[in-house]
């Protein structure tokens, strides 16, 4: 690839990370990731939300002091779903945070990293001319370290 293809796709994905954010890619990726590879976790998880409501949905319906067997048995069920919830939503905290490094990561290699690695690559090649003599003894140091002279 020529190095002004190479410069124009760098900049373009540079500024469409730019324009789109990095935070909105990042949610949607893992969002992504999370139905490809997690797919059983999020189900577990929404699941436990919705028993958890329903719950105590249930739990609000009853009456303490006139059915408190009932509402004892609610209360300890809506306190074990909370607790694996917590479990669960900690897990996924977990998982999220590692995730976002690695597509941080991702995304500075791609932008960043990228830059200076063809900075490094086509350190020696010319992106354009300009006639001799225009910066007469500057030429050589404006060429300097790798650049041709002119």
């Amino acid at each position: 690839m020529s190095l002004i293809l190479t410069i124009f796709a760098l900049v373009f994905v540079t500024q469409l990370v730019s324009w789109i954010g990095q935070a909105v890619l990042m949610e949607l990726a893992y969002a992504l990731y999370l139905k490809v590879f997690h797919s059983t976790t999020d189900v577990r998880l929404r699941a436990l939300k919705k028993e958890v409501l329903t719950t105590k949905a249930e739990l609000l319906k009853t009456s303490a002091q006139d059915q408190f067997a009932k509402w004892a048995k609610l209360r300890r069920s809506v306190d074990k779903g909370l607790a694996d919830l917590e479990k669960l939503n900690s897990e996924a905290a977990a998982s999220k945070a590692a995730f976002a490094m690695k597509f941080n990561s991702a995304i500075w290699l791609l932008t960043t990293g990228v830059q200076f690695f063809v900075g490094w690559w086509y350190r020696k090649a010319a992106v354009f001319y300009l006639p001799p003599g225009w910066f007469g003894p500057l030429g050589w140091w404006l060429s300097f370290p790798f650049a041709p002279a002119g």
